[in-house]
């Protein structure tokens, strides 16, 4: 499934690039809405991040594209390939990649099956 998002100026830090905080919350809302859309009637809660590697700076103005595949799904948690690509001298480029794992909860916060 993919997400846009348009990097604005509160979304830099002090070196006038992206700050890292604000992808990493991104792709965690990306990948839940994902999960969400997928899974419907489910809570689910985020419990790993994997390989945080910022591979290119990503600028003011720029618009990102989020790519999240499901990779594995377990009878209680669900693991997301997310892709992060910007367009560069109209060539895509990878700008970031991670995979990220949720659990579904009940209303107690206890692992409920998926199926």
């Amino acid at each position: 499934m993919k997400h846009y998002k348009l990097v604005l100026p509160e979304h830099m830090n002090h070196q006038q690039s992206l700050f890292g905080g604000n992808l990493l919350s991104w792709i965690d809302e990306v990948a839940y809405m994902t999960a969400n859309l997928q899974f419907p009637n489910h809570r689910f809660v985020t419990v790993a991040l994997d390989n945080v590697e910022f591979k290119h700076r990503i600028d003011c103005g720029e618009i990102i594209c989020f790519c999240a595949t499901l990779e594995k799904q377990g009878s209680t948690s669900l693991t997301y390939f997310i892709s992060v690509s910007g367009t560069r001298k109209n060539a895509e480029m990878i700008l970031f990649e991670t995979r990220i794992t949720f659990v579904s909860v009940d209303e107690q916060g206890l692992k409920k099956s998926i199926c």
